[in-house]
């Protein structure tokens, strides 16, 4: 095996890169590079609300439980269900 070549490095340059389509355009008007910067800051961490709040249980999920009075059965693994 020849040391001097690094098949990573050959791979990444001869593989053709996909175009997507870009995050933001500006329609109007000439914003600065701080604008931009600024605005696809929030953009992002605006995308990334939902995956974070859909993980843990909502205030409404236990507000239900509490309106069809779903108390803990006691026995083994009751802590468990308690989760909900």
């Amino acid at each position: 095996m020849n040391e001097d070549r690094n098949p990573v490095s050959e791979a990444s340059i001869d593989a053709p890169v996909p175009e997507s389509s870009p995050l933001l355009s500006v329609v109007k008007g000439d914003p600065s590079a701080e604008e931009l910067a600024a605005l696809t800051a929030v953009v992002l961490s605006l995308g990334g609300m939902d995956a974070a709040e859909s993980d843990k249980p909502t205030v409404r999920h236990w507000v239900r439980r509490q309106q069809l009075r779903l108390a803990p059965t006691p026995g083994p693994g009751a802590w468990k269900r308690s989760r909900g």
